[in-house]
């Protein structure tokens, strides 16, 4: 059985003044403050919202 593959996301710039539907990714993501990492299912819908705010989260390696 495949182990399934995480991807370890962090949220470090504040998402006021951003259009309200970064605010939406940034919650979707299921960040509640700044600093914090979360871990998530490495899959193309994951991608493509962190895609969607990169200057407002980033990807660490493990």
């Amino acid at each position: 059985m495949a182990a399934i593959k995480k991807i370890r996301i962090q949220y470090y710039r504040s998402k006021n003044s951003t259009p309200a539907k970064h605010k939406a990714v940034v919650k979707g993501l299921g960040f509640t403050r700044l600093n914090q990492i979360v871990e998530r299912v490495d899959n193309e819908s994951i991608r493509g919202m962190v895609k969607a705010v990169p200057h407002l989260v980033r990807i660490l390696e493990k």
